[in-house]
């Protein structure tokens, strides 16, 4: 059965009875994590990024170079950081406030 124009549902948040099809895309807007980069771009899995600061990577005895790309990144839950994977590093985790979209 679809959501029709003569359903509502009770909103909890608001205290009103609202459309279903309103609450059906209110709640899809909640269940989506929004990511942006120091610049304020809005991530997305996949995207390329390029770091915006020379960073320390605690246990490999590295640093990461200001202007150096990280590819295919992917959203975690948080959203301020991003799983990044890079050719010397396994596991790299990076705040979203070092890195600016490619």
């Amino acid at each position: 059965m679809t959501a029709g124009d003569d359903d509502y549902v009770f909103d909890e948040e608001s205290g009103d009875w609202i459309p279903a099809a309103q609450a059906a895309e209110k709640a899809k807007a909640a269940g989506r994590i929004e990511v942006r980069d120091a610049v304020g771009n809005l991530l997305a899995d996949g995207d390329s990024v390029i770091l915006v600061k020379d960073l320390k990577v605690k246990g490999a005895n590295q640093t990461l170079r200001r202007g150096d790309v990280i590819r295919s990144i992917r959203l975690t839950d948080d959203p301020q950081e991003i799983d990044c994977r890079h050719e010397t590093i396994k596991g790299l985790v990076l705040r979203a406030e070092f890195v600016r979209k490619r």
